[in-house]
Order: C-alpha cells, then structure tokens, then sequence
C-alpha cells in the first residue's frame, strides 16, 4: 500500500471516527438530558414526600387537639343534668325550714359545688355587669335609673361556663334607657 492509499484510508477513518463521536456525544447529551429528567423526578418526589409528611405531622396534631377538646367538654352533657339538681339544692337552702335539713343540705350544697368547680365549673357574673350576649339570655327589660343602659339589674336564672365554654346562659333582667 502506498503512502496515498494509506492517507485516504486514514481520511475515512478520520471521517468515520468523527462520524462516531458526534453520534456517541448525541447519545451522551441525550442520557444527559435523560439523567437529569430522572434527578427533578426525584426532586420532585422528594419534595411530596416532605410535603405530604408535613400534612401528616398536621392532621396529627389537629386530631391531637380536637380528641383533647373533646375530653375536654365530654362532661358537658352530665354537668348540665347537675345543675338544675344544683340549683335546686339551693332553692331548698333558702327555706329555712328545719335546722338539721338545712345543714344537711348544705353539706350536699357544698360537696356538689366543689365537684362541680373541680371539673371546671364557673358561675357567670351578671348583677351589674354590662350586658353581654355570649352569657346573658335577657328575658326582662326594664328603665332603671340606678344602672347605665344596657347594664344587667338582676339576674333571673344563673349562667355557667364548662372550661371557658358558656354552656348555660344567664338569665337576666337589662336596663334600657327610653
């Protein structure tokens, strides 16, 4: 082989060597681009997860709370039935029929009273207080000129709070000025 044949025969190779490499450099940049595709799959998955754990960490935390709240207030329903049995008990204190009915009473009065306040019990106040809608249930207005407008002048029926929560509304007498 001369010196010409072997030049062309390095020139196909050289053409077929650079033929090949752009192909392997477009395979390349399509793996490339392939590889990259799957990186911001993953990312992407990485980031639902975060987020869907983070939902999770909540939804825990609001059951946590509400199953609380629910403990908390589950007594609602028994302490209601107490009361008026409360509120009796008071009544018959007033009477002041017999001595040693009304000291019995009034041991009952008093260990029913702490039990209740124990499981978070609270009167609300209402004889001169500014009337407010959350606690008062006004049954009764009247023009008096010894309280401002809109004051509570008696209270007609006792209101309590469970933890906070008005579960039975005073009952109250309002000034209102004409």
């Amino acid at each position: 082989m001369n010196d010409k044949q072997e030049l062309e025969k390095l020139k196909k190779d050289l053409t077929r060597l650079k033929s090949d490499i752009q192909e392997k450099s477009e395979d390349i940049e399509k793996k490339d681009e392939e590889i990259q595709n799957l990186e911001n799959k993953v990312e992407d998955y990485h980031s639902q997860l975060l987020r869907l754990h983070a939902d999770f960490d909540n939804y825990k935390k609001r059951s946590e709370k509400e199953f609380k709240e629910y403990v908390k207030y589950a007594n609602e329903g028994l302490i209601i039935k107490i009361i008026d049995v409360y509120e009796d008990l008071e009544r018959a204190l007033s009477a002041d029929k017999s001595h040693d009915l009304k000291e019995g009473v009034e041991m009952i009065h008093k260990k029913l009273k702490t039990i209740l306040e124990g499981e978070g019990l609270c009167e609300i106040e209402a004889t001169g207080e500014k009337f407010d809608t959350d606690k008062h249930d006004a049954l009764m207005v009247e023009d008096n000129k010894d309280f401002k407008d809109n004051t509570v002048i008696e209270e007609l029926g006792k209101g309590y709070t469970l933890n906070s929560k008005v579960i039975k509304y005073a009952k109250v007498k309002v000034c209102k000025k004409k």
